[in-house]
């Protein structure tokens, strides 16, 4: 089911060694070196696109107000914008601003032949509608996937953009050699940004899917059966090692900070000892989710996913 191959010769990111036993190493996925891989998959991508057709690409981030989450998440974006030379703005905008001006700069940004993504980063000030702004963004600019023209393609096998963190996972599972047809694919967590895409991508894929969520009865009979299991609920530590089969592969795409400390939604210390393959908190999906939003934005500036 698994590549250990590939496993074994991933680099352990320190975080990583200090809970894991070396003889149980070589099941964790490393999101921080498969984040490298593809971010020089896009920097060659943009080096090549500006010396055959002069074009730079370029990603427009608009932050409404001054949520530290939110402006710590836009610099790792900036960052890797950096590494992979894109170009990248920071559109910093007044929490008080309005719907209808917040949507006109949208708008303004859609016109703008120099930007090929733009990210809206969430969560929004709450007497903004993030689903009509969202609504605003050219779906051929819509580097997060979360426009419902993009989500309805994915939704009828049409892959273009959507979400990154999915798309992350599925990249993962390639880069592993994870056979996903034919298998028991569990998914705990039933958002817009990742549960219900992921189903969508796993279906598309031809895996048997379950969607879990708060309402479910007895998660544990669902978790016991996975062969693939992604958990994204922000709990901490919800899923235990009596939850999953020997062999499973886990991705743990939730995140809790708790006395200054990160923890996912998957107990790492013991789920590991069972699976074949899991992600780490931190250094798993997180780097994925970003080296995905760089390959939109070099794919919006090539035209090769064209609304």
């Amino acid at each position: 089911m698994w590549n250990s191959s590939a496993a074994g010769s991933l680099y352990i990111s320190k975080e990583v060694k200090g809970v894991v036993e070396e003889e149980y190493s070589s099941r964790v996925i490393d999101g921080r070196s498969l984040a490298k891989k593809v971010e020089e998959e896009v920097k060659k991508g943009v080096e090549a696109l500006k010396a055959e057709r002069g074009i730079t690409p370029g990603l427009a981030t608009i932050l409404v107000g001054e949520d530290p989450a939110s402006k710590m998440y836009v610099r790792l974006k900036h960052k890797a914008c950096e590494r992979t030379g894109i170009h990248a703005e920071d559109h910093n905008l007044p929490a008080s601003i309005s719907q209808e001006e917040l949507i006109a700069h949208i708008q303004q940004l859609n016109l703008r032949k120099d930007i090929h993504g733009i990210l809206l980063q969430l969560p929004l000030p709450r007497h903004l509608n993030d689903k009509e702004a969202m609504l605003a963004i050219d779906p051929g600019k819509d580097a997060d996937g979360f426009h419902p023209y993009n989500m309805g393609n994915l939704l009828i096998g049409n892959e273009g953009f959507v979400p990154c963190t999915p798309k992350g996972v599925i990249r993962a599972m390639e880069e592993h050699g994870i056979q996903i047809q034919g298998k028991h694919a569990v998914v705990v967590g039933h958002s817009n940004v990742v549960g219900k895409p992921m189903a969508a991508m796993l279906i598309n894929r031809n895996a048997t899917v379950s969607v879990c969520h708060v309402f479910t009865q007895d998660l544990k009979q669902y978790t016991l059966d996975a062969d693939i299991l992604v958990v994204g609920t922000g709990v901490k530590h919800l899923i235990k090692a009596e939850m999953v089969k020997e062999g499973v592969v886990v991705f743990d795409v939730g995140i809790t900070e708790e006395d200054g400390k990160v923890y996912g939604d998957v107990d790492f210390e013991n789920v590991i000892k069972k699976a074949a393959l899991i992600t780490p908190v931190p250094g798993g999906v997180g780097p994925m989710t970003i080296s995905i939003l760089m390959q939109h934005v070099l794919m919006a500036a090539k035209g090769t996913c064209k609304a």
